[in-house]
């Protein structure tokens, strides 16, 4: 049972000789975590509409529900693996972690519910890409779905990436940010080197890529070779992996049927809507968390939930591009930052970087101490400067 990615996903020359370098001397070993906080709230459905056609004369539109599908139906419609593993090699290694989740109901719903903010987002990435379904719920196999997940090897965030593979991946992280935390650039990153390690190495087979995800490319390619020269195909099933690697696919599969037939197992699923639950609005200037709820008029603790790569509670344009924000309150949030914008030569100002500038160069020219712009903007490096990079010139 293998599933092929169905496109080649193309990476410039020098990033993909920094993420080979990295992704192959990795091995990933991530830990489950505790409960985190709820968030979310749900909002009314559409009713069906019949576009006012005269009854007995109704189309095909009259029979369409334009009620949107809620994120469990949406993830149900888009699983590609279930119809495999039932009658494949995989069959009693899923079949044990079925069992395992079915024993505890309470455990698979509370983890679905921390699922809430993301599943929707996330699906709707996968469904671009064209990938199973199921590789949603990675996130629920690596970290329960709690985005601030760090487990003892330093893995972090819903994906459980490694800081190393994260440098690879480009997710940055200083003071104030960890882009691992981050689930837009997370999963994003995540899903990239997921696609990118199955045509590298494995012919576009996701499931030696899940595998490598876990266990490093260099542990799952040896096992492979050693698969192959027994006769057999090389493939996930044939491979003789670390035991939690062993059984990386097998829970993502199992989770995947329970969430399939949640009645069957006596698990109830939290009603999640299938549209995202939050939208992003540009950082423009520097905004306190508090001050940004208050704007959007949202509990700053769920703003903060939705936020969790900042690491402290200022966002900076240097260091911010966007804030998430609850669906409903962007646009207030995004009206109320253009009517509080700084004017022109305040002490909010923001300069954008250019080609050559250096900062020295930007410090001076703004009349500001060299070691508090860097400190202002969480340069841990002066090198670190990319044209377009906007850097506010104020602490406050």
């Amino acid at each position: 049972m293998t599933y092929h990615t169905s496109r080649r996903r193309l990476l410039g020359f020098a990033s993909t000789i920094a993420m080979t370098g990295a992704l192959i001397a990795g091995a990933y070993t991530k830990a489950s975590t505790l409960p985190a906080g709820q968030l979310g709230s749900e909002t009314p459905s559409f009713a069906p509409v019949h576009r006012g056609e005269p009854e007995g004369q109704r189309t095909f539109w009259s029979h369409l529900q334009l009620q949107p599908a809620d994120a469990w139906s949406r993830l149900r419609d888009t699983f590609q693996w279930q119809d495999q593993w039932q009658h494949g090699a995989g069959h009693a290694r899923v079949q044990h972690w079925i069992d395992e989740y079915s024993a505890k109901p309470h455990n698979v719903a509370e983890i679905a519910e921390r699922a809430r903010p993301w599943l929707a987002w996330i699906l709707e990435r996968v469904e671009d890409r064209g990938l199973p379904g199921e590789i949603a719920l990675v996130p629920f196999v690596e970290s329960s779905f709690d985005p601030e997940a760090r487990s003892h090897f330093g893995a972090a965030g819903l994906w459980q990436i490694m800081p190393r593979t994260g440098d690879a991946l480009g997710l940055n992280r200083s003071r104030g940010w960890d882009g691992r935390l981050d689930v837009v650039r997370s999963t994003q990153a995540a899903l990239d080197y997921i696609e990118y390690q199955a045509d590298q190495w494995y012919e576009g087979d996701i499931e030696l890529s899940l595998a490598a995800y876990n266990a490093g490319a260099g542990t799952v390619n040896r096992a492979q070779r050693r698969a192959l020269a027994q006769g057999k195909q090389g493939d996930y099933w044939d491979l003789d992996l670390p035991n939690e690697t062993m059984d990386y696919v097998p829970k993502l599969l199992a989770i995947a049927a329970i969430v399939g037939d949640p009645a069957r197992y006596n698990v109830t699923l939290p009603e999640i809507e299938g549209t995202p639950a939050f939208e992003r609005v540009p950082v423009t200037r520097t905004v306190r968390l508090g001050e940004a709820a208050q704007l959007a008029d949202v509990p700053t603790g769920q703003l903060a939930a939705l936020n969790p790569g900042l690491r402290g509670d200022t966002a900076r344009p240097g260091q911010v591009s966007e804030l998430l924000v609850p669906a409903d309150r962007a646009e207030p949030l995004l009206a109320a930052l253009e009517r509080t914008a700084p004017s022109a030569g305040s002490a909010e100002e923001v300069h954008v970087v250019q080609r050559g500038d250096t900062l020295s160069a930007i410090a001076s020219r703004h009349a500001v101490a060299v070691a508090d712009l860097a400190r202002w903007n969480g340069l841990d490096s002066p090198n670190a400067l990319q044209p377009g990079q906007q850097l506010t010139l104020s602490g406050r």
